[in-house]
């Protein structure tokens, strides 16, 4: 019975999302009212509701009938972890996809008149192909609501990797917040596309959604970092994992697009390209969803190869060729960009004009190291391997000039200044930053480190000179450049940590018997013994470890391994230490057959909790920039400096 529901409301979805996009292109078409759009996305948004509840409340009844839940559900799973389990495998994340798809379908029909009005209609109707993309794929491909014959008695309950940690409830979710939640501004990207109208009104109808999917994507990323640290055991959080960079892309471009929206906003420029950031940020996290679903990638967040992968591939080149088509046919329209001339070279105009362009350039390096190893095993047959040494190398100098732009960009006059007063406006981030390379690199640091640690000081100096004249002049600043302030204060605060905890970490690693002894960076653990035990899911072995030294002196941590039988699936449980300085990290590799002894990871990592508190602001810095409830029209007011900033 669960499984007819399920899928009866799939389909039911699924008429519903193709009832909105008919409703919705011809409304675009006819400029009639089509009260058709509104209650059809509702109905779809409605009826994928049910299809997840559906699945849920077999997960939780332990209904083993339906597939999905005898290959992913247990009677000994916590309740939590049976909820979360959902969108542990592939087909439950794929209805939790389209949930958070259909949402934004149905707010974006229900939003009210204004004045992009009849781009909204165009953007609906592009939405609502995409959810019936998916839907169908739910319906016809998926297998959540297949039967099982014979019925099981018990399932092996969710992947362990999955079921022991927290983060599985919230990660997860924002990731596919953020990711989907580009689908709004694509849709208002082919919206101007289709009818040629990239002005004010498509900005502002863009900024709002563009900045929920921003939000929600840099949380997703630093919560996904803070769970690898704390679970996987290896001791690191970033492992440039093609999975892992496949939610890096999409920011990069969103962040870019928040940037060149300031410009959109303010004098007209980057319209083009502010379109395209719009189109790529979307169709990048489709290539994320092709490499998670198609096997083709090995990775711990990619699920097996579900049959799914060519016809989303399908789907992504048929949507690249769709936006090509009507962007070649404006190319034929091409007018002159509606700027106001020139900018100097040293003004905020150029800063965010290059900040644009180094996103840009981030992001076509990662891509690259992404699918490189893809397209090569694909032609050739052979693996290749693309790791940290590439992306360090290519990344790590255009993150850095990214930082000298963010330093000095905000403070600088918009177009036109003299040379004097640019370089006044600019001294105060440049002495605080060399101050700082020059301390670090005295104190024994690479120059690498001292460079990136000074960047960031500069930074934090330049966000402090604005916040100091702005005292002093009586000023009170805009809400967008709070927002924007406090984000890019959060960008300077993981970058440190980042810097610091990659630099300066000290890791050994050595097998122990009980009573002998690991130092690391003033830190030592004494192995006192091996614990063994057993619970209803799993065997846990896990080493006593005395600290002694440092600034946690007397503690006693027991990390460990978890073997799963019903996944036959060993996991690492890690024991951390935090602190304001950094981590001790004490992880098991192995144990001995007889207890005797383990094989031991100890890291200092310092200023790990940096990374956290960083990428904490950059969401608060988000949240602060959400677009205050819309009132009724008022005329349009030219733009001032104190509203037109980044992001």
């Amino acid at each position: 019975m669960t499984g007819l529901v399920g899928v009866f409301a799939l389909a039911l979805a699924l008429c519903a999302a193709a009832l909105t996009a008919a409703a919705a292109f011809t409304k675009a078409a006819s400029g009639r009212d089509l009260p058709t759009m509104r209650w059809a996305a509702w109905i779809a948004l409605a009826a994928t509701a049910t299809s997840v509840g559906a699945v849920e409340w077999a997960l939780l009844r332990h209904d083993f009938s339906v597939a999905f839940v005898a290959a992913n559900g247990s009677r000994e799973t916590p309740v939590y972890y049976t909820v979360t389990s959902l969108w542990a495998a592939h087909d439950g994340s794929l209805l939790l996809w389209n949930l958070v798809l259909v949402s934004y379908l149905a707010v974006l029909a229900a939003r009210p008149a204004g004045p992009a009005e009849h781009l909204r209609a165009w953007a609906v109707g592009v939405v609502s192909v995409v959810a019936a993309f998916f839907l169908g794929l739910a319906l016809f491909v998926g297998h959540v609501f297949d039967s099982v014959s014979p019925v099981p008695t018990d399932g092996p309950g969710p992947t362990p990797l999955l079921s022991d940690h927290p983060a599985m409830g919230i990660h997860p979710p924002l990731l596919y917040i953020g990711l989907v939640g580009l689908v709004v501004p694509f849709g208002y990207a082919v919206a101007a596309l289709v009818t040629g109208d990239d002005g004010p009104g498509w900005v502002q109808a863009v900024a709002g959604p563009l900045r929920v999917a921003w939000t929600a994507l840099t949380a997703g990323i630093v919560l996904g970092a803070w769970w690898s640290y704390a679970v996987l055991g290896w001791g690191g959080y970033w492992s440039w994992d093609p999975v892992e960079n496949c939610s890096l892309m999409p920011w990069l471009l969103a962040t870019g697009l928040l940037h060149s929206l300031v410009l959109r906003r303010r004098d007209g420029t980057l319209a083009r390209w502010s379109l395209a950031l719009a189109v790529l940020a979307f169709l990048l996290a489709a290539v994320g969803v092709v490499l998670t679903r198609s096997g083709v990638v090995a990775s711990v967040h990619s699920f097996a190869d579900s049959g799914v992968g060519p016809v989303l591939l399908g789907f992504l080149v048929a949507s690249v060729a769709a936006v090509l088509v009507l962007a070649g046919a404006r190319a034929r329209e091409a007018r002159p960009p509606a700027g106001r001339g020139d900018a100097a070279l040293l003004s905020r105009v150029t800063a965010l004009l290059v900040n644009n362009v180094l996103l840009v350039a981030i992001c076509v390096t990662v891509l690259l190291g992404t699918i490189t190893p893809v397209l090569v095993e694909s032609f050739t047959g052979q693996r290749l391997s693309v790791g940290a040494p590439y992306y360090d190398r290519m990344v790590v100098p255009l993150a850095a000039l990214l930082l000298a732009a963010m330093a000095v960009g905000p403070a600088l006059p918009w177009r036109r200044s003299d040379r004097a007063r640019a370089v006044r406006t600019v001294a105060a981030p440049a002495l605080a930053g060399a101050v700082v390379v020059v301390a670090v690199r005295l104190a024994g640091s690479s120059v690498g480190a001292a460079v990136v640690l000074g960047l960031c000081a500069a930074v934090v100096a330049g966000l402090v000179a604005q916040l100091v004249g702005e005292v002093r002049r009586g000023a009170r600043p805009g809400r967008r450049v709070l927002a924007g302030r406090v984000a890019h204060l959060g960008v300077a605060v993981l970058v440190v940590g980042v810097t610091a905890s990659s630099a300066y970490a000290s890791v050994v690693e050595r097998s122990l018997r009980t009573g002998d002894s690991i130092t690391v960076a003033g830190t030592t653990a004494t192995l006192t013994g091996v614990d063994r035990g057993r619970d209803a899911r799993s065997m846990h072995t896990a080493a006593v470890l005395r600290l002694s030294g440092g600034r946690h002196d007397g503690a006693v941590v027991h990390p460990g391994l978890r073997f799963f039988p019903a996944r036959q699936e060993t996991v690492a449980a890690p024991a951390v230490l935090s602190g304001p300085g950094g981590d001790v990290y004490a992880a098991v590799l192995a144990v001995r057959a007889d207890g005797s002894g383990a094989r031991v990871r100890l890291a200092v990592n310092p200023m790990v909790g940096w990374i956290w508190v960083g990428g904490g602001l950059m969401a608060l810095g988000g949240l602060l920039g959400f677009p205050r409830p819309r009132r009724r029209q008022r005329p349009q007011e030219p733009a001032t400096t104190r509203d037109a900033v980044s992001v």
